[in-house]
C-alpha cells in the first residue's frame, strides 16, 4: 500500500445543521459546492482546485460505513487545510465574526490559524510563514 494524501473528510450531522455547515463552508472558508452522488440521505460536497474535500452528510451517523461498525470518532482533534493568502484570511474571517488564535510551528517555516465550524470541528489553516512578512 502506497498513501498519497487526505482525500477529504466527511461531517456526519442531523439534517437540520446541514444548512449551517454548507454557509461556513462556503462563505468563511470558501470552498465551492459541487457534483454529488445521489445518496439517499441529504447533504454536500465542497470543493477546492477541482477536488471534493469536505463532505456533508444529513445522516446523524457515518453514511456509506455500514459495513465498518465500532465506536464514534470522537476523538478527531482538528482538520489541517494547506491555505494562501494570510492577510486576506484574516480579514475574511473578521468580516464574518469568526474568532480565531494563530501559532507559528516551532522549527518549520509554517503558520497557522485554528477556529471551529458550526458544528465544533477544529480547523486548521496552514499557511507558509513566508506571508508573515506580508503583513507586518
Amino acid at each position: 500500500m502506497e498513501l498519497l494524501h487526505i482525500d477529504h473528510f466527511t461531517l456526519s450531522v442531523a439534517p437540520e445543521a446541514l444548512p449551517a455547515l454548507l454557509d461556513f463552508y462556503t462563505q468563511v472558508l470558501p470552498l465551492n459546492e459541487g457534483a454529488r452522488p445521489a445518496f439517499a440521505f441529504p447533504g454536500h460536497w465542497l470543493y477546492a482546485e477541482g477536488r471534493a474535500i469536505v463532505h456533508l452528510a444529513g445522516t446523524g451517523q457515518t453514511g456509506g460505513a455500514e459495513a465498518v461498525s465500532g465506536p464514534a470518532t470522537g476523538k478527531l482533534d482538528h482538520v489541517s487545510l494547506r491555505t494562501r493568502g494570510l492577510a486576506r484570511t484574516r480579514q475574511h474571517l473578521a468580516a464574518h465574526g469568526i474568532l480565531w488564535k494563530e501559532a507559528p510551528v516551532p522549527g518549520m517555516a509554517l503558520h497557522q490559524l485554528f477556529l471551529r465550524d458550526p458544528a465544533g470541528l477544529k480547523i486548521e489553516l496552514t499557511f507558509d510563514a513566508a506571508e508573515l512578512e506580508d503583513t507586518l
